[in-house]
């Protein structure tokens, strides 16, 4: 750092880092992160997963979280991807599942790389991956099992054009926008053609058609889809 107030460095720790008192190790890093992040479940950690696992398949999972930038996962292609993450399964006692809702919200974002505020609410984001941990049973709910996941693509440009202000989106208006549903290994294609589409300079550009986009499962009936 040339200054005392320049963005901390931050490197990839193992967990096997030592918790120390007069310099003597008393508990790892590890023992901290199974301490505060075990519940995969619930709304705070299943989010970050969700980032995770969309970065590890962009191979963008390489180096740490940048927590608070504008967007969620950069590739190094420079896509710009924002994460949502929703489940019909809380870590809580349900009397029902729960509604799939994802955020949508434009925001005054902030660049972790330059330290500064967009002058305007916005997305800012090329991309937006909306990841649904479709899993209904809890006695066999696992976040860590890629195929009890489902995710929708879509251009950013999309919601901008078809809910310039909305909020939140529940699972069956997103799906009236016709997003790419893929499943984890179908993810980087996915992203890829939405990608390109969001940025094609071209005013009045239509999203990608059904046959431009990479081949989609076929609907599951498990699935429950509201």
């Amino acid at each position: 750092m040339n200054s005392p107030l320049d963005p901390l460095p931050v490197s990839r720790r193992s967990g096997d880092e030592p918790i120390r008192v007069d310099g003597e190790r008393v508990a790892a890093l590890a023992d901290f992160w199974s301490w505060a992040c075990s519940d995969l479940a619930g709304n705070t950690m299943r989010g970050v997963l969700a980032e995770y696992l969309v970065a590890m398949a962009l191979g963008a999972a390489a180096g740490v979280r940048t927590e608070w930038d504008a967007v969620d996962v950069r590739t190094p292609e420079e896509w710009r991807v924002e994460v949502k993450s929703t489940a019909y399964l809380q870590s809580w006692a349900q009397s029902r599942p729960s509604v799939p809702t994802f955020g949508i919200a434009p925001t005054v974002s902030w660049d972790a790389r330059t330290g500064t505020s967009a002058l305007e609410a916005l997305r800012s984001s090329d991309v937006y991956v909306f990841c649904l941990l479709h899993h209904e049973d809890k006695r066999t709910l696992d976040p860590l099992d890629l195929d009890q996941w489902t995710f929708y693509v879509l251009p950013t440009k999309v919601l901008n054009s078809r809910c310039p202000t909305q909020k939140t989106i529940g699972l069956s208006s997103l799906l009236r926008l016709a997003p790419v549903r893929t499943d984890f290994a179908g993810l980087r294609a996915a992203v890829g053609s939405c990608a390109g589409a969001s940025r094609d300079p071209a005013p009045g550009t239509p999203a990608p058609t059904a046959s431009s986009r990479p081949q989609e499962p076929p609907p599951a009936p498990a699935l429950g889809l509201r």
